[in-house]
């Protein structure tokens, strides 16, 4: 086994999933290194939670395999769903139960032996700020105290590696926020952490490294900023023009501009050639006597990455 095998927790060789003739994960390989945040993005429909369910072991492999910390998924699935936590995007509690209730279930379920799970739960009920909600049932927490002990239960038994699907969908601001705290720290307390979302700028917040899937393919893979570098040539133009607004169609055919929206009543263009596209915004304010009343300049943001890099022109 090579260094860099060596370091992955969790390794996906030529990982293929056929639904009768449709082909929904198209022989992906990728590594996710032991104590990284590891972000898996992509659109509706690109293959994600397939793969996902894959490497947990919850879908048979059609071909590939997934090595967890040296075990075959599919020769000792056994071994691995004791090497794994995972939270669902839908919480799988028990809503009759207590907090403590259904973490200390989940323990046995685990073979946690006893007086650990009561040291467990007690240390992650104090972890994720639910301390005081110890006794009330599951069905009475708010929707970001739900997230928590979902998360909290994923963890009773101390897996090497946390599969986390879509944690903060349908959270408010500050529960999304609470959540991303308690990832972060997780992970700097040695945790792995495979994340799922349709949240772009929560995947490049929060990962080390991201993965994006389109079409059951993997199109880019590396940091946040290696991805950025993959559309260095892309700038974003904010634009906007009295005494009329043109329209979106007329914009896309201004040379230089890639991608067009709009957005707070100015057209947001994302551009391959700045000086071009200037030049074009220029003289097609010129012809239409048009003013530009607001101009700037900046290099692409998280998600005009991720629409680039998976091809969408206009979104």
């Amino acid at each position: 086994m090579t260094a860099a095998q060596q370091e992955c927790i969790c390794r996906v060789e030529g990982l293929t999933k056929d639904y009768n003739g449709f082909r929904a994960v198209d022989r992906i390989s990728f590594c996710v290194r032991r104590g990284e945040i590891f972000g898996f993005l992509g659109p509706n429909g690109a293959g994600k939670t397939t793969t996902i369910r894959m490497i947990c072991g919850l879908t048979r492999i059609t071909r590939g395999r997934v090595i967890v910390d040296g075990h075959d998924i599919s020769r000792e699935p056994r071994t691995v769903k004791k090497l794994i936590g995972v939270v669902p995007d839908m919480s799988n509690l028990y809503s009759e139960l207590s907090c403590w209730d259904n973490l200390i279930f989940c323990g046995e379920m685990y073979g946690v032996p006893r007086d650990e799970r009561i040291r467990r739960a007690e240390e992650l009920l104090e972890f994720f700020g639910l301390a005081r909600f110890k006794n009330k049932k599951f069905k009475t927490l708010s929707k970001g105290l739900k997230r928590r002990l979902t998360i909290a239960a994923a963890l009773m038994h101390n897996p090497k590696i946390l599969f986390l699907d879509e944690p903060t969908l349908g959270l408010d601001v500050i529960g999304k926020r609470k959540i991303w705290h308690i990832i972060k720290e997780l992970n700097r307390r040695g945790v792995t952490v495979f994340l799922t979302t349709h949240n772009i700028y929560e995947a490049f917040k929060l990962s080390h490294r991201i993965a994006i899937i389109n079409h059951g393919k993997i199109i880019a893979i590396g940091t946040p900023n290696d991805l950025r570098q993959m559309v260095a040539a892309e700038e974003v133009i904010d634009v906007s023009f009295t005494p009329n607004m043109p329209s979106l169609e007329d914009i896309l055919e201004i040379k230089g501009v890639v991608r067009a929206k709009i957005v707070d009543n100015m057209f947001r263009l994302i551009v391959n050639d700045v000086l071009e596209a200037l030049d074009g915004l220029v003289e097609f304010a010129r012809r239409r006597g048009l003013n530009i009343s607001l101009l700037s300049l900046r290099g692409a943001d998280s998600e005009e990455v991720f629409l680039s890099l998976v091809g969408v022109r206009n979104a």
